[in-house]
């Protein structure tokens, strides 16, 4: 007992430093980890590390689901053991209107619905269980858990999709809600218009699991006989303790092939081809950590964007590279890398991003996630990089080379910005104002379709921070634009 005791606080201690170690960039070597511990004897353990993980780091939910849908496809248990425990968890919460945990939790649920561990009828259960009777709070969670799994549920049930769209819109019209979640409800109209654009389903780096081999559970929203099998997250003392550890060394070995054995017999006669064999299998190949690849991939992305004349022709050659599917990212980010160097701004890094996301809708999408990216890390930048960055995104933003949703990730509050912050949304719409004119500028940010993307500049929920915003755009030379701010603040 005292040894089967030993053995589960080290199977306990192992899963949560594995699921604690989990990244985009490793996924695949920690479900291979995971699996070689025993995960049916720990699926009670595996399943409350998952969800504490997640709770703590919920930037990287799409990580966790797609860790989940590797472990399910081998253990369909697992992924239905989490999914309950979720869902029975969700049910606490929803009652208890505990908004923060809502968040978290229906966030994991909507990326295991993209990865197909759970099916979308509780999807539409959900959606449907929060805004039958509205509140504030509810519709935010909807609305979250929409951005989540939209793109997924509108190819695979856009009737049901539709039906839930005409429910947020009836809301939109009762008008009984805040104006800051009508905001966020109008947001999502956006993004269902874009067709969820830079919110996809699965993401490149997780999309881990063949199609087939998926296992998607079944379990509903109401389903009243769910048993979380509380009892697997304490020791118990198993009778036939060694021969259910032989049994997953069974399991294991035929999931992860034979590479911690030492091999065949040393007298096989076909020793030597079963390692040959072994050797030939893309599975079991050598894998270069070294990414020598891609660093070649960005040198040669950076002599074509260096030393071409124009930028047509660095574009030409650009478009014209033979690229993996998702290595778009990495002329984005080269391309930034290229313009932050130079002393002063060069228009050129402008004109052929421009040119990039003109003729490919691709590249579009990539810079708004380096939008995202830049202005999440733009404390690090120093000044002169810093103006570089700014009036780059704001040529991309008024050639219409990147969409104008970006703008949403700006929050223009005293809290949420910093110096560094403060600078670069200065120079970007100072830019932007010299491009368009100011006319304009105001005629795009006051369009019906941008007041969700813009509500975080033109902030309406709290009165401080209205006064901020409007002192910060006067003191930049662009109070022109804070008219309606002015009335509202007058209205209070």
């Amino acid at each position: 007992k005292t040894y089967q005791r030993m053995a589960w606080e080290a199977l306990r201690k192992s899963i949560n430093g594995l699921m604690n170690k989990v990244s985009a960039s490793n996924v695949e070597d920690i479900a291979r980890e995971l699996i070689a511990e025993n995960l049916v004897r720990g699926r009670g353990l595996f399943a409350r590390s998952c969800m504490k993980s997640q709770m703590a780091s919920p930037a990287l939910t799409h990580v966790f689901a797609g860790l989940v849908a590797v472990i399910n496809s081998r253990f369909p248990a697992l992924g239905g053991l989490l999914l309950t425990r979720i869902i029975l968890q969700f049910r606490r919460v929803f009652k208890r209107n505990d908004k923060p945990v809502l968040l978290s939790f229906t966030k994991l649920l909507a990326h295991l619905v993209n990865q197909r561990v759970a099916h979308e009828v509780i999807a539409l259960e959900l959606l449907m269980l929060l805004l039958e009777t509205p509140t504030d709070d509810s519709v935010e969670v909807a609305v979250g858990f929409l951005k989540g799994c939209g793109a997924y549920l509108l190819g695979t049930s856009p009737k049901c999709f539709q039906m839930v769209f005409d429910r947020l819109r009836a809301v939109l019209h009762e008008g009984e809600i805040d104006k800051r979640v009508q905001f966020m409800i109008e947001d999502v109209f956006a993004l269902r218009k874009s067709n969820f654009q830079g919110h996809p389903a699965i993401m490149r780096e997780v999309d881990l699991v063949v199609e087939g081999d998926q296992e998607t559970h079944q379990i509903s929203l109401l389903d009243k006989d769910l048993d979380p099998e509380s009892g697997l997250d304490i020791f118990s003392e198993d009778p036939d303790y060694l021969e259910n550890e032989k049994k997953y060394e069974a399991i294991k070995s035929s999931i992860l092939g034979k590479q911690e054995k030492n091999g065949s017999e040393p007298n096989d006669p076909d020793n030597g081809e079963d390692e040959e064999e072994e050797e030939e299998d893309p599975s079991q190949g050598i894998q270069d950590v070294t990414e020598i690849d891609l660093v070649n991939l960005r040198r040669t992305i950076y002599l074509t964007i260096m030393s071409s004349v124009g930028f047509e022709e660095s574009g030409h050659k650009l478009l014209k590279m033979e690229m993996e599917p998702g290595q778009e990212k990495e002329v984005c980010i080269m391309l930034l890398e290229c313009c932050c160097q130079e002393r002063t701004y060069q228009r050129y890094y402008g004109l052929l991003g421009q040119r990039l996301s003109m003729i490919n809708q691709k590249f579009q999408q990539q810079f708004g996630e380096c939008f995202l990216g830049q202005y999440a890390s733009i404390h690090r930048l120093e000044t002169n990089k810093l103006r570089n960055v700014a009036r780059f995104f704001a040529h991309l933003l008024a050639t219409d080379a990147l969409p104008w949703t970006s703008l949403g990730y700006i929050c223009l509050s005293e809290e949420a910005t910093t110096s560094s912050s403060r600078i670069f949304i200065k120079i970007l719409f100072q830019e932007l104002a010299d491009h368009l004119g100011l006319l304009k500028l105001k005629e795009r940010l006051d369009d019906e379709q941008m007041r969700g993307s813009v509500a975080g500049i033109f902030p309406r929920d709290n009165p401080k921070s209205t006064r901020f915003a409007i002192n910060f755009l006067t003191s930049i030379g662009l109070g022109g634009l804070t008219d309606g701010l002015r009335e509202f603040l007058k209205s209070l």
